[in-house]
C-alpha cells in the first residue's frame, strides 16, 4: 500500500517567518527515513500505513507544541493499494506524457 501525504504545518503566534520551525519538522522527517520533498508551500512524503502516516504527523505537532501556543495545518492523503514509490511514479507519469524526459 502506498499512502501519499501533503501537509502544512506551521504556528500561527511566531512572526512572518516561520522556516526556523519548520526546519523542526523537515529534520524529524528526514531522520525517520521516509522518503519527502520539501516544497515551498509544504512537504509530500510516502508511508506504507495510513498509521506511519498519522504518526509522521503527530510527531511533527510535537515537534511545536513545547513553544507554540497555535499551530496550523492543512492535510491531504492519497491512500492506494498495491502500489509503492509514488511519490516518484506519479510525476514521471505525467513527464512521460508531455514528452519530457523523466525524472529521476
Amino acid at each position: 500500500m502506498s499512502v501519499l501525504v501533503e501537509f502544512a504545518m506551521f504556528p500561527t503566534d511566531k512572526g512572518e517567518s516561520v522556516s526556523a520551525y519548520v526546519s523542526r519538522i523537515i529534520k524529524m522527517i528526514d531522520k525517520s527515513e521516509v522518503p519527502y520533498k520539501l516544497t515551498p508551500m509544504g512537504t509530500v512524503f510516502e508511508t506504507e500505513t495510513m498509521e506511519e502516516a498519522l504518526d509522521i504527523i503527530n510527531k511533527a505537532y510535537k515537534q511545536l507544541e513545547k513553544d507554540c501556543n497555535r499551530v496550523y495545518s492543512v492535510v491531504k492523503f492519497d491512500i492506494r493499494k498495491g502500489k509503492s514509490n509514488r511519490l516518484v511514479q506519479k510525476i514521471q507519469s505525467v513527464e512521460k506524457k508531455l514528452g519530457k524526459q523523466v525524472s529521476k
